[in-house]
């Protein structure tokens, strides 16, 4: 008796160790996942356009006046897509700003080239090619995110396609050499204050999570 009481222990710690195993490789379902939808009820959801913004949904009202163009977009956001935070949109945008600012100032664009639209792409490309070809090099460090703000958010109800306008003011020194390494512009200590308008754009509801940049200003 005691010897089969042993073996079922055994047998039982090596099944726990496979089951933790497996959730550790496949993870869990935490309820996140939605059950899954008759085929009758699976169409979409025809969003009205003049809808209320949602004044109680604090993740919208927190970033734009409620009952604004924005706040109503934002609503239709969330009509396609319930799982969209605007504040995670605008932690992700703070770290794009950096990640495609100092690509640019160094002049690579090959790791940010999914986060751009085909226009925004070429234009930047452009403008590295042309300080090339003077023999300019720029040296550039990022020091921080002054104010940023969410400033305009547009959506197209037939093609889906949402843009998202942020303001920034970055802080960041920039040091340019020319091709004999000397300075001809910047400082390596002293910071300076840039500001940009950006707009990014992703189509909601579409597999690919990333939003592109598609315009540039000041």
């Amino acid at each position: 008796m005691g010897s089969s009481f042993l073996q079922l222990l055994v047998l039982a710690g090596i099944a726990i160790f496979l089951i933790l195993k497996l959730r550790s490789v496949l993870g869990t379902r935490d309820g996140f996942e939605k059950p899954p939808v008759p085929l009758d009820q699976a169409r979409p959801r025809l969003v009205d356009v003049n809808a209320p913004s949602g004044p109680d949904d604090t993740d919208i009202t927190d970033y734009v006046p409620a009952g604004s163009p924005s706040a109503l977009a934002l609503t239709q956001i969330k009509h396609i897509e319930p799982a969209f935070s605007v504040r995670e949109f605008l932690g992700g945008a703070r770290g794009a700003y950096e990640m495609i600012l100092m690509a640019y100032e160094r002049g690579d664009l090959d790791q940010i080239r999914p986060f751009l639209t085909v226009e925004v792409e070429e234009s930047f490309g452009a403008a590295i090619a042309e300080r090339e070809a003077k023999g300019l090099t720029f040296e550039a460090k990022f020091s921080g995110i002054k104010e940023m703000t969410l400033d305009e958010v547009r959506f197209d109800p037939v093609t889906k396609f949402a843009e998202l306008t942020l303001h920034f003011t970055g802080e960041l020194s920039v040091l340019v050499r020319d091709k004999a390494g000397e300075i001809v512009d910047g400082s390596a200590t002293a910071i300076k204050r840039q500001r940009d308008l950006w707009t990014f754009e992703r189509q909601i509801g579409a597999a690919d999570p990333n939003w592109q940049l598609s315009a540039t200003g000041d």
